[in-house]
């Protein structure tokens, strides 16, 4: 079974997770199934940034982000090269991933605005 390594997120995962995950599963639901507490604001329906991470080890195994991904990676906040969001990739079948949630998400519902 494949796994996801979180990486230490100081509010939502201090000490970092190694989670043990069934392949095709979304990277979100993943998490969230184990206590990780990710921000979806959109529900996971592609809508938002605010699930967005960044994939250290793994990206290769990933299948391609579709348009409306890469529109809304455009967006998020601290974006690198390996940025994805967490409920539009799936967990491979044969490679492990490795993700860092970054410090600082996008939701202007949250923040007072």
């Amino acid at each position: 079974m494949p796994q996801i390594v979180v990486l230490p997120h100081v509010e939502l995962c201090p000490d970092g997770a190694v989670l043990e995950v069934e392949a095709g599963k979304s990277v979100c639901d993943a998490l969230l199934e184990n206590g990780i507490e990710i921000e979806h604001a959109c529900e996971k329906s592609c809508a938002c940034t605010t699930c967005h991470v960044v994939v250290r080890e793994g990206f290769e195994a990933l299948t391609d982000a579709e348009d409306d991904e890469e529109d809304l990676l455009d967006m998020a906040w601290g974006l690198e090269p390996t940025s994805r969001l967490s409920c539009q990739m799936r967990v491979p079948v044969d490679s492990d991933l490795v993700i860092e949630i970054p410090k600082y998400t996008i939701n202007h519902a949250k923040e007072a605005h």
